[in-house]
């Protein structure tokens, strides 16, 4: 569905295997100096496919992609890295990326897909992510606060000289 040709920020779907070529294109146009391989779709769909989201593009292909997945909080996982499996004892939701395709950000679409992952996110008790090309007042925005912590310097290596690890607490469920 479009509205005046636009995607409808409430037609975000679960990711289905048949996406992940259209979300490695995405991916591969919105950070280009951050390829992952289809792979890595693919296994983070399969080992959480509550947290693989997509908005598709009027006329065909994606407006937007997003990942999510269990983690042990302070453990990022590299970039390009297949996982296999999910750790034990996640305590937080991971958020790989939230990706909208440049033509079609500014309208609010994003907004819906992270407010589902951090519904997700509940449980554990914490999001967190990998901030890259300077979005941490964006994340901020989402209530996500930086966290400074030279153990975490080595793991950030693979997301670039601007990454910024986010956390944002949340209720914990029981």
């Amino acid at each position: 569905m479009s509205v005046d040709g636009a995607p409808v920020a409430a037609d975000w779907r679960g990711m289905v295997p048949s996406d992940t070529a259209a979300v490695v294109s995405l991916a591969d146009r919105v950070h280009p100096t951050f390829h992952e391989d289809e792979a890595v779709f693919r296994d983070r769909l399969s080992l959480f496919p509550d947290g693989s989201l997509v908005l598709a593009a009027p006329g065909g292909g994606l407006a937007a992609y997003a990942i999510a997945y269990p983690v042990r909080r302070f453990v990022p996982p590299p970039l390009d890295t297949v996982l296999g499996r999910l750790p034990e004892g996640a305590d937080a939701l991971y958020i790989h990326d939230v990706a909208v395709a440049p033509e079609w950000r500014g309208r609010g679409l994003a907004e819906p897909a992270i407010e589902r992952l951090l519904a997700l996110a509940e449980p554990f008790g914490a999001a967190v992510l990998v901030s890259v090309y300077g979005t941490p007042p964006f994340w901020a925005r989402h209530g996500f606060r930086p966290v400074e912590d030279e153990a975490l310097t080595s793991k950030l290596a693979s997301y670039g000289e601007d990454a910024v690890f986010m956390l944002r607490e949340t209720m914990k469920e029981g």
